[in-house]
């Protein structure tokens, strides 16, 4: 197995450890808790990001890939009918219950953020994945999103922006993209952590079939961003 394939299996392995611990990122629970002015920016950007995912144009059907424990999923739903796939199945297991919590349906299916489109949608989201994606291949990803879509299509995404106080107490940047992540037992894994600037992003689109295309941030950890196939 090479390097490139071994990290995204190491990447998937990861995330189905983490699942009972992922909230813990969002809520700033434990090693993920930088102090209250930290964490308060924190909270406001992340009600931020909420506020423009549910202005977001989404419509009929909608897939969310690489959906993890679906934090954003609930959004969805309420604008569309949505379908959440993720490469394990334990984070789908809790988006599963967040969903039914909240009153709320969606489809299930466990399916690598790579794989080619079964069917055309209205729709495509993805939170937190195109910071996982190797620097040579996001043209490619942001085709492959295309595919998904019917002409005028939605697509939009939720990721992170380089800032310190953004991640575990215990968790040091990535070097050369890569960055080494421990869970509460101490187990560690890899996975690709690449923070793009608003303008790859914008120029990647451009390249992958998309206009209108729309990137913006929050005042420090996110940033969003969307698009209509052409």
């Amino acid at each position: 197995m090479d390097e490139f394939h071994g990290i995204d299996s190491e990447m998937v392995l990861y995330y189905a450890a983490r699942a009972e611990e992922y909230d813990d990122w969002y809520l700033r629970r434990g090693r993920y808790s930088h102090g209250p002015a930290a964490d308060a920016d924190w909270r406001a950007d992340l009600e931020s990001a909420a506020a423009w995912l549910a202005a977001r144009p989404f419509r009929g059907r909608i897939v969310e890939l690489a959906a993890g424990t679906g934090w954003w999923s609930p959004g969805l739903a309420r604008l569309g009918q949505p379908t959440l796939y993720d490469a394990a199945p334990e984070p789908l297991e809790k988006a599963r219950a967040r969903l039914a919590a909240a009153g709320l349906t969606a489809e299930f299916g466990i399916r690598d953020a790579w794989s080619e489109p079964d069917r055309s949608v209205d729709g495509v989201f993805t939170g937190f994945w195109i910071s996982h994606i190797d620097r040579g291949r996001l043209d490619e990803f942001f085709r492959l999103a295309a595919r998904w879509l019917v002409p005028g299509g939605l697509f939009a995404f939720i990721d992170s922006r380089p800032d310190p106080e953004s991640g575990a107490l215990d968790h040091r940047p990535p070097a050369a993209d890569v960055q080494v992540r421990r869970l509460d037992d101490g187990t560690t894994y890899r996975v690709r952590k690449v923070f793009y600037e608003p303008a790859e992003l914008e120029s990647a689109l451009g390249h992958a079939d998309f206009d209108e295309i729309e990137i913006s941030t929050t005042d420090r950890f996110f940033v969003l961003g969307s698009a209509r196939r052409r």
